[in-house]
């Protein structure tokens, strides 16, 4: 794997998205400071200064669109609570990529694909985690509950040792998930949740469905009861 490495960017992701033809598979594009990293639903990532981790994955596993590939955010998520959990630490993961420590998020997670036509340029799956922040600085983002590593830990955390870790985690077993799919993380997925069981509102566009978490099916779905007991499957959305 090759290496970007940026002193400061606006977004990993969208210089990766920029540069998708000239970038080749299982490239990392790594920034010491990004100003305007964007997270789902289009929320902006904050950030929170240097020695956080500003990450993106460029992955071009096939020339054609695959259904799994919206699930590398899933395996994202399971890749970084295994190695959250190397310092000592219990994770969570909302449905369906946040991951949480004492049920502050600690990280966020965006995949985005180019097309051209029906052509698959690349998959660009971004990462931001936080590492390194003041206390207050986290205390001030709205309407999340945020932390950070060493927040959580009472000092520093290397940035490039974190780096190595999380990539190799990633890489790791990310050949044998392209062919295994959801599957192959269920168990790991499922045993972090902090969500099934629960009456849930998920907001899925400008709609919000209400439910009893159910399950995450064999696609990495969410599937709720409603209050008619019919099952609702959801693809995409954000628990409220």
């Amino acid at each position: 794997m090759k290496v970007v490495d940026l002193e400061n960017i606006d977004s990993t992701n969208s210089y990766a998205k920029s540069n998708i033809d000239t970038l080749e598979d299982k490239t990392l594009v790594f920034a010491r400071r990004q100003n305007s990293g964007r997270g789902r639903l289009n929320r902006s990532w904050v950030d929170l200064g240097e020695g956080n981790l500003f990450l993106s994955f460029v992955l071009k596993p096939a020339d054609k669109y695959r259904k799994i590939l919206p699930n590398l955010t899933q395996y994202l998520s399971v890749c970084l609570c295994k190695v959250l959990e190397t310092y000592g630490l219990k994770t969570q993961i909302k449905w369906p990529n946040d991951v949480l420590i004492n049920g502050k998020k600690i990280a966020g997670i965006l995949s985005e694909t180019v097309m051209q036509g029906s052509i698959l340029k690349g998959l660009v799956l971004g990462i931001g985690v936080n590492l390194n922040a003041q206390k207050y600085d986290v205390e001030q983002i709205p309407d999340r509950v945020v932390t950070a590593l060493n927040i959580e830990l009472n000092h520093n955390v290397d940035l490039d040792k974190f780096f190595n870790e999380l990539t190799d985690e990633f890489f790791k077993g990310y050949d044998s998930f392209l062919e295994n799919g959801f599957a192959q993380i269920k168990q790991d997925y499922i045993q972090r949740n902090c969500f099934i069981g629960k009456e849930l509102n998920v907001q899925v566009f400008n709609s919000v469905e209400k439910g009893l978490a159910k399950s995450v099916n064999d696609n990495g779905e969410l599937v709720l009861l409603n209050k008619d007991n019919k099952e609702i499957v959801l693809t995409i959305g954000d628990i409220l």
